[in-house]
């Protein structure tokens, strides 16, 4: 069995455990600090602060951003960030869309020494940017997440998945998969959580005794259109499968684990 298979026996098994117990008790935790909140079972309130005058040099700026001229922070939350790039899409402002999730998915870390406006305004410069937006979004509503996510793989140089799948989660919102789940984000501490499920299942299966293909099929970035696709699959059924239990609200959302995910830990 080559590494490939592995990983793939690995992915099945992961596919019928879902998440373990630990993990259920502490999405459950999570729920309850945070309940009121997320009334709707939706993450639209989750809020990210950033600073506005860190990003002065970014143009194209959203108008529904705080000034950049602003000196304290602001906060963006997910609902607003979905109708920003709502409104963009409709006038094909590619580029303004992307500064709205590039600027909630780095907040105040990313503004932190300039990193996050510096390698934001980069990406900008590529002169490919706006086509490869523009077919992400139509391959999205045409042939789904995973060839959406296919289509901005490795095409526009420092902008890796971790930021490309929130501007396909954004989008998403405004443009409907033509089928398969909706995109949702997959960045580093989202896979962090996938790895830890992966090397356990490998363990105690006997597909991977040492971890080593969990580490090489959910490290921290460069994940193929393929490991999107298993991480959609996976996700959609667990929100299935917490949505069952006694700690989670029926109606939630599959963004809405997501978010938790994001946040909550388990040993």
């Amino acid at each position: 069995m080559n590494r490939q298979d592995r990983a793939d026996a690995v992915d099945r098994e992961m596919a019928t455990r879902l998440l373990p117990e630990a993990a259920l008790q502490a999405l459950g935790c999570w729920w309850n600090e945070n309940a009121t909140g997320y009334a709707d079972g939706t993450p639209g309130a989750h809020t990210v602060r950033y600073t506005p005058s860190r990003w002065v040099q970014i143009a194209p700026w959203p108008s529904a951003l705080a000034p950049a001229s602003r000196t304290g922070d602001a906060g963006v939350s997910r609902a607003q960030v979905a109708s920003i790039v709502a409104d963009a899409l409709r006038r094909e402002a590619f580029r303004e869309a992307l500064v709205a999730t590039y600027v909630w998915g780095k907040g105040k870390r990313g503004s932190l020494g300039g990193s996050g406006p510096a390698t934001l305004q980069k990406i900008l410069a590529v002169e490919r940017l706006d086509a490869a937006l523009a077919c992400a979004v139509t391959v999205l509503g045409e042939h789904g997440a995973k060839a959406a996510y296919a289509a901005l793989n490795r095409r526009v140089p420092r902008f890796g998945p971790s930021f490309f799948t929130k501007f396909l989660y954004f989008a998403g919102k405004t443009v409907a998969p033509a089928s398969g789940p909706e995109p949702l984000i997959l960045d580093r501490f989202l896979a962090l959580r996938l790895w830890s499920l992966a090397a356990v299942a490998g363990r105690e299966t006997g597909h991977d005794p040492d971890g080593s293909v969990a580490a090489w099929v959910w490290r921290d970035r460069g994940w193929s259109p393929h490991r999107y696709e298993v991480y959609l699959s996976f996700l959609h059924a667990a929100a299935a499968q917490v949505a069952a239990t006694d700690g989670w609200p029926s109606n939630a959302s599959c963004d809405l684990l997501e978010c938790a995910l994001f946040h909550a830990a388990w040993e």
